[in-house]
């Protein structure tokens, strides 16, 4: 939809600059045609007036001369009249009050008496308004024997001039209107491919790798879905095979670890000298961390695949099964395991995800607590905390805590672990569209959070 809007918001912009690229200078080309067209037809009128009347100033011929003007008006759209050498009015379009008054004093119809034809704008005290006065003298045997004056209001003049531009305004928004309406085709037709091809990414980005993009659309877009399909295609054997590779790596490893850790004890069963059994006794330790790292390393591998459906927990019996689970870890150490409903709440997510995610939390937080101290499970509306009193986060610990294999400043002093168990969490939350953080608790210590959707994304 985003990209079908963009498309059509740029041939938008493109079909109004090209109007207005070629509108503008066509509409002032038309307007100063229009303009010198109304001019031309007032002085042309004149002179044919003027020609006309030469024959009829007497006063037998004022009828004809009456009807000359009359019909001159209706080409013209202005008022017409005819002088004599004296500048009286012999006939007048407007009208017969005018006839017989002197309008000598005009400047048009005085340079027309002297032989010049004349035509400009003036103001007219008479009507009030700006005028276009075109006059031109009557000729008889080479001499001016009247004058023939065409008056048209300038404002008139005008409209006719924004006539035709709102003509090319209405023409230019047709155009612009035939021009979306193809372009919406058009952008349609380049943004469906587009859009379903997105939706496919979308799906393959949030795991399902079966996903595969419709071979559509003009050719760049159908070799684009070939690539797509191709690069997914590539993406899901790589991740196959790693999986494979790690869970043949992780059955193989197993079985002889097993035997080895059933050897070290059969040896320390038959009788050693306490220096051995001392190093038996860490061999098994030993034994049982590379186990632990192999059985993580498993569940790593099957990061994104979501196995487990996903279901509405509520987080207060989650935190209650991960006390029951660890308190009696927890009084090994004589630490006080307890749980702090802030408001209860819901979450979704695997039942056994969320279980496990906060089974490394807590863990965490009994291995570094201190002995005869307190962990405090605080679950609320689409999170749960971990509360310890521990040595917390050094400065230079930040975002990697949560790298593979990174066990952090205070996982240095020689504490069990494989730097592995952040990462499972993160790992796990984030399938679900939730996360893992840790910071430092105030008055010292560290406060896990494990946050969960609080409905299905």
């Amino acid at each position: 939809m985003r990209l079908r809007t963009g498309l059509l918001a740029a041939l938008a912009y493109v079909v109004l600059l090209a109007i207005v690229a070629l509108g503008v200078p066509l509409a002032s080309s038309l307007s100063a045609r229009v303009n010198d067209e109304v001019r031309s037809q007032a002085l042309g009128q004149a002179d044919l007036v003027a020609a006309t009347a030469a024959d009829m100033l007497s006063r037998a011929r004022r009828s004809e001369l009456a009807a000359l003007t009359h019909t001159a008006e209706a080409s013209v759209h202005g008022r017409v009249l005819v002088v004599n050498r004296s500048g009286i009015v012999l006939a007048d379009s407007a009208g017969p009050a005018q006839l017989g008054e002197s309008y000598a004093p005009r400047p048009e119809i005085r340079s027309a008496l002297a032989g010049h034809q004349v035509q400009g704008q003036r103001p007219s005290r008479t009507l009030g308004e700006e005028i276009l006065a075109t006059a031109v003298p009557i000729i008889r045997n080479g001499a001016p024997v009247g004058a023939v004056r065409v008056t048209q209001s300038v404002a008139a003049v005008h409209a006719a001039v924004r006539r035709v531009e709102l003509g090319l305004a209405l023409i230019g928004a047709i155009v612009l209107a035939l021009g979306l309406a193809v372009g919406a085709v058009i952008a349609g037709q380049i943004a469906r491919p587009l859009g379903r091809l997105e939706r496919v990414a979308r799906r393959v980005a949030g795991g399902d790798l079966s996903a595969r993009a419709t071979i559509e659309g003009s050719r760049e877009q159908r070799s684009l879905g070939e690539s797509f399909n191709e690069m997914t295609d590539r993406v899901q054997r790589l991740l196959d095979s790693q999986r494979a590779f790690v869970a043949d790596a992780s059955h193989q490893l197993r079985t002889p670890l097993t035997g080895l850790r059933l050897r070290i004890e059969e040896a320390r069963a038959i009788g050693v000298s306490p220096p051995a059994a001392v190093e038996l006794d860490a061999g098994a330790a030993e034994v049982d961390r590379l186990a632990q790292i192999v059985e993580e390393l498993l569940v790593l591998s099957r990061a994104g695949e979501r196995e487990l459906p996903g279901e509405r927990l509520d987080l207060r019996a989650v935190t209650e099964r991960a006390l029951a689970r660890w308190r009696a870890a927890a009084a090994e150490r004589e630490i006080t395991l307890d749980h702090e409903e802030l408001h209860g709440g819901m979450a979704w997510c695997a039942e056994a995800d969320a279980d496990r995610a906060l089974d490394v939390l807590v863990e965490n937080a009994l291995r570094y607590a201190p002995r005869g101290s307190r962990v405090t499970l605080a679950s609320a509306p689409g999170r749960i905390e971990v509360r310890d009193r521990g040595p917390g986060l050094a400065a230079e610990d930040g975002e990697s805590i949560f790298e593979r294999f990174h066990r952090g400043s205070a996982g240095l002093g020689g504490l069990p672990g494989s730097g592995l168990g952040l990462a499972i969490a993160r790992e796990l939350a984030r399938e679900w569209g939730g996360d893992v953080t840790l910071h430092n608790r105030e008055g010292g210590g560290a406060v896990a959070t494990l946050t969960l959707p609080e409905r299905q994304q």
